[in-house]
């Protein structure tokens, strides 16, 4: 009697190289802020945080990059994807290609200026607060003695820069 293999079995934590299960396992992560850190070796090479844009498979044309604003993941870029549970219950991914690692986390919770959480995209909105919106109203208003000398006009044809 045989028995059809099995497919594999993960509890909170695993290696898996499948690229349905690493598309999968982050999708969670998609339009969410997380904190990355890419390791050459044992060296911390460059870390930031950004927002993940897309995650996709099977399309050779799209690089993988993270940038401290935006991220896109290629599951194809990658040989495995290693992933555990941090105590407070979430996600921590590492996605592996030879000696090279980016490891990624939910970005930390922290506190707005009221004190209260901010979490997500909010923290990657630009404060406007410090600028002032400026409105052009009445030009249209002014008399034309008022107005003073008219703009030299453009020639709109060829035969017109001729003359």
């Amino acid at each position: 009697m045989s028995s059809a293999p099995t497919a594999k079995f993960f509890v909170n934590q695993g290696l898996v190289s499948s690229r349905t299960d690493m598309q999968n396992l982050l999708r969670p992560l998609l339009k969410q802020t997380v904190s990355y850190r890419y390791h050459r070796g044992r060296e911390l090479v460059a870390y930031g945080t950004g927002w993940v844009e897309r995650i996709v498979v099977d399309d050779p044309d799209t690089s993988t990059y993270f940038t401290p604003i935006s991220i896109s993941l290629n599951v194809d870029s990658f040989e495995h994807l290693e992933f555990d549970t941090r105590p407070d219950q979430l996600l921590v991914y590492s996605l592996v290609q030879g000696d090279e690692r980016v490891v990624i986390e939910y970005a930390p919770l922290t506190t707005g200026e009221d004190g209260e959480p901010v979490r997500g995209a909010q923290q990657l909105t630009f404060d406007t607060s410090g600028f002032v919106q400026m409105e052009l109203q009445g030009l249209d208003e002014v008399p034309e003695s008022d107005r003073g000398p008219e703009p030299a006009a453009r020639p709109s044809s060829e035969a017109d820069q001729e003359a």
